[in-house]
């Protein structure tokens, strides 16, 4: 609704009061003379007042009605309800001091718009909008209409054109515009494989009926593809419902179990907004595709380079299958042998997992391919200093190199490899990754939107614990490598790391990889060395976990202050949270520079990816962080709690740890 009414017109009201007035001192006349005569004196003012009022009211009523009779030619104040469309004349304040019998039929019901503002009857409630060049869109007593003014000195002429046919209609078209979905049954393989023939034939038959049922509440159809894989093609009505409610057959397909063990998840993929089948279809495949690479158990909406995320509740099941790890290493050793030198890196601020996949790798090309390679890292930045330094006291230093040292090795034949992370914009050197034509992509965590696109050999497994995981399972397979002690211990310690000793995101897997690196003589002991921390450090860490505050079912901890390992004590202190009753997540903020990091932890029945990801970070459902540029630490916390709160974070958690009734996102 607009303002209240300009007080220039509720003069009428101020000649009923004054009547009031008099009447009042005639009565008060035989009571009491002397209030009589204030009385009379009041009244006498109030009347001088509305007659001045009214002779000001009736100069700018006259001068308002000139200029808008001059403003444009099609309006004449003897011929202004001969116009076929709504018309107000507006005063200097942009109140309405005219309007045609058009406007008072269509625009309103019974009361009188004289005085009412005119941001009344504009839907975005900005008078500046009616000299936009096409109008505004405005909708009045259920029908739609352009509204546009024309100014002329202080008065305001805004005609209300119907369009309301036009809308429907468009509105109509777009919401007819078809989407193509493609859906993916995550475990089928899985359930095959488990599960007897008549137990896994059956759960088929319930994700289908689901998925059919689904179907049939929209003007929609869907086809059975191969590989536990659909087709379904929907209006994009049924899109917009789909996002208002959730991807609610999410939840549906998870309530179903699998042997009282697991729940069938679906991810699904939807291309909408495009120009034709063909690219609608291509976007569903991308959509699915990146839904797939974050976990799947979610749906992923495509249109023009935007997703949207819906669910990714699950913890997702984990592929025992090595073959494609085998496909990967033999076109990994392609191009190895085919590159001058190789290059390895991975994330900014590089902790064990990542410095420790660099160096299975490098092992894997030196010594399984012979092949010069060499680590790019930041040795001042890196979290994981005691690795590099039990590598550099070995006799291992020129292994090493910093950004313009490894970009000087760059030629038109060198191979990059970049481990544990997937994004361009969190490689340790983003020099580096510009200048090599050829880039290898190793990493587990959930698929970014912005992740990079041109890479020869782009192995991402979402379901692996780390990055050392997946490269102790391709140096087995990348030529004659035989891993020495150190080398194994750099890569156990990264798998201890994401693992948190073995108790999140394990899986077979997991452990074979650990047995395989025990077998190449890793000594748990020396590892555990590589994780001890400072006396400085270990206050840090516990002032920060002493200092923590909860807020539904999540602890929130500021640093204010910036030691020197800052980012190590953040990230434990957010590990040792979760160890706190009713503490389902943890998020750890602290400040370097201009930047708030936030360090975010869960046991799994929170995704703090999605959180992190609201705030332009990413990560794992138990493992995320962000950065925040130019931003207090206040600031950042208050958005962080904004986030926590839109989510309903602590209905989400109840629901999910009981395995039914997920919410999704």
């Amino acid at each position: 609704m607009g303002k209240r009414k300009n007080s220039i017109f509720i003069t009428p009201l101020f000649v009923i009061l004054t009547v009031a007035m008099f009447i009042m001192a005639l009565v008060s006349y035989w009571w009491d003379h002397y209030i009589f005569v204030a009385e009379l004196i009041f009244a006498i003012a109030a009347l001088a007042a509305v007659f001045v009022s009214m002779m000001n009211y009736k100069k700018y009523l006259t001068k308002i009605v000139s200029d808008a009779a001059n403003s444009a030619e099609d309006v004449d104040i003897e011929r202004i309800n001969s116009i076929a469309m709504p018309v107000a004349v507006l005063g200097e304040n942009n109140e309405i001091v005219m309007v045609n019998d058009i406007f008072k039929k269509n625009l309103i019901s019974d009361e009188d718009p004289t005085g009412d503002f005119i941001e009344k009857f504009l839907s975005d409630s900005n008078p500046d909008s009616l000299f936009n060049e096409n109008g505004t869109d405005t909708f009045i007593n259920g029908k739609w209409y352009i509204a546009f003014a024309v100014r002329s000195g202080e008065s305001l002429v805004v005609y209300f054109v119907d369009d309301d046919t036009y809308k429907v209609n468009s509105d109509e078209f777009l919401d007819s515009r078809p989407a193509v979905a493609l859906i993916a049954f995550d475990n089928k393989e899985e359930l095959e494989r488990d599960s007897e023939e008549g137990e896994a034939s059956r759960i088929k038959v319930l994700v289908e009926k689901a998925i059919a049922g689904w179907v049939s509440k929209t003007k929609g159809f869907y086809k059975k593809l191969s590989g536990g894989r659909y087709l379904a093609v929907f209006e994009d009505r049924n899109i917009k419902q789909f996002i208002d409610e959730k991807f609610r057959i999410l939840e549906e397909i998870r309530q179903i179990e699998i042997d009282d063990r697991i729940n069938a998840t679906i991810s699904i993929g939807i291309g909408r907004g495009a120009g034709s089948f063909k690219e609608s279809e291509m976007w569903a495949r991308q959509a699915l595709e990146m839904a797939l690479g974050r976990g799947g158990d979610q749906a992923a909406v495509k249109k023009n380079e935007a997703y949207q995320f819906f669910g990714g509740l699950s913890k997702g099941i984990e592929k025992r299958d090595k073959v494609r790890t085998r496909v990967i290493a033999a076109t990994l050793t392609n191009h190895v042998n085919n590159s001058s030198n190789v290059i390895i890196m991975g994330h900014r601020y590089s902790d064990l997992d990542s410095v420790g996949a660099c160096i299975g790798m490098w092992s894997a090309v030196v010594k399984g391919l012979h092949r010069n390679a060499y680590i790019c890292i930041d040795r001042q930045q890196t979290l994981a200093k005691p690795l590099v330094k039990s590598f550099e006291k070995a006799g291992f230093e020129s292994i090493f190199k910093n950004e313009m040292e490894a970009y000087d090795l760059i030629d038109d034949h060198t191979l990059l490899i970049i481990v544990d992370t997937h994004s361009p914009n969190f490689v340790e050197s983003k020099a580096v990754y510009e200048k090599c034509k050829r880039v290898v992509v190793i990493d587990h965590h959930r698929m970014m939107v912005n992740h990079i696109d041109n890479a020869v050999v782009f192995y991402h497994e979402p379901y692996a614990s780390s990055a050392c995981e997946m490269t102790a399972e391709l140096v087995q397979y990348l030529g004659d490598c035989s891993l020495s002690r150190l080398e194994s211990e750099a890569l156990l310690s990264g798998i201890m790391l994401d693992t948190k000793n073995f108790v999140l995101r394990t899986g077979v897997r997991t452990f074979e990889a650990a047995a395989f690196l025990k077998s190449c003589g890793a000594d748990t002991v020396e590892v555990k060395r590589l994780f001890s921390n400072s006396i400085d450090t270990y206050k840090v860490k516990y002032k920060l976990v002493s200092d923590a505050e909860i807020f539904n079912y999540c602890a929130i901890a500021c640093a204010d202050t910036n030691t020197p390992d800052i980012r190590i004590a953040s990230a434990q202190a957010a590990d040792e949270l979760l160890g706190i009753e009713n503490v389902k997540a943890s998020f750890v903020m602290y400040k370097t520079g201009k930047t708030v990091n936030i360090s975010a932890r869960s046991l799994g029945d929170l995704n703090v990816q999605v959180i992190m990801e609201a705030l332009g970070g990413g990560g794992h459902q138990t493992m995320a962080a962000c950065q925040l540029e130019g931003v207090s630490t206040e600031e950042a916390r208050e958005r962080l709690l904004s986030i926590i709160n839109d989510l309903e974070i602590n209905t989400k958690a109840e629901s999910n740890s009981k395995k039914t009734e997920a919410k999704s996102y």
